[in-house]
């Protein structure tokens, strides 16, 4: 596939992004009973207030909204119900807090309503390929779509890079087939999906290849089991491998970093912007 040009800054009302200079950090925001790490927290309006207000504080640019847990063994919801879970969150956020909102949700009907609700940004787990039309609504919205690395079976016959790179190129087809401009596709490896543990550490070994597709890439590794595996911590104490995942993922050519803490992470990321020169150091 030809390399893509997609550009690097972007806008979302008052929130200005320049991926040449700053590590753009993503808060999750799960309005679910259910996921691995938070759920059950912030289901009410007034706690997902709360916790997006301490987010943006903390440094956080984008806030991502899901409303359907996709853990392993996860139970699937109707489009009905994650539209109720997520749509009042989101004209809640937009209306109190002003700020930029990411839905993360691979069925078309309830990006469409979530991007009429407020929503500036597409967050889909299937690459486009769950629900192809869900890359229509982004080209009629003109809203970037971020297409993560998953497949049904976890099943790589050759060379796994070799197989994540030619998925990704799938998702990115599809996605150009529908009208998406290049400068609104962005990427992610899908850290935890499809992939067993040594699986999970070759997609981090291999996030350069990803890189230079030509996309903004997104890395979400937050609390997941590579850390888990590697560390044998439980979910709650996986903030120090996080960090070590972030840090390795800003080297090797990551801009967005979807995380839990917030704080910590954004100091880090801050920290590596410094040190490999994406950012420059006034005294």
């Amino acid at each position: 596939m030809e390399l893509a040009r997609a550009r690097d800054k972007y806008r979302f009302g008052k929130t200005e992004m320049d991926f040449k200079k700053e590590t753009v950090i993503m808060g999750i925001l799960n309005v679910t009973p259910d996921s691995f790490s938070d759920g059950g927290k912030y289901g009410r309006i007034d706690a997902a207030l709360k916790r997006a207000e301490e987010m943006l504080r903390d440094g956080a640019k984008i806030i991502d909204v899901g409303g359907e847990s996709t853990r392993p063994g996860h139970i699937p919801i109707s489009l009905e119900e994650e539209l109720e879970r997520t749509v009042p969150v989101i004209k809640a956020l937009t209306r109190e807090l002003g700020c930029t909102v990411s839905i993360d949700t691979y069925k078309a009907g309830v990006a469409e309503e979530a991007i009429l609700a407020g929503v500036q940004i597409i967050n889909d787990i299937w690459g486009a390929k769950r629900e192809p039309y869900i890359a229509d609504v982004a080209a009629k919205h003109g809203v970037p779509i971020i297409l993560m690395h998953n497949r049904e079976q976890a099943e790589y016959e050759g060379n796994f890079m070799d197989e994540v790179i030619a998925d990704l190129e799938e998702s990115v087809g599809i996605a150009i087939a529908a009208g998406v401009a290049h400068d609104n596709i962005w990427l992610d490896p899908g850290i935890g999906f499809a992939r067993n543990a040594i699986q999970n550490i070759w997609t981090m070994q291999g996030l350069d290849r990803i890189s230079e597709m030509g996309y903004p890439v997104l890395l979400g590794t937050s609390r997941k089991s590579l850390i888990g595996n590697v560390l044998g911590l439980p979910v709650e104490e996986r903030l120090e491998g996080t960090g070590a995942t972030v840090c390795y993922g800003i080297e090797h050519g990551c801009h967005i970093m979807r995380v839990h803490d917030v704080k910590e992470i954004a100091r880090m990321a801050k920290m590596m912007d410094v040190l490999t020169g994406k950012t420059d150091f006034e005294q």
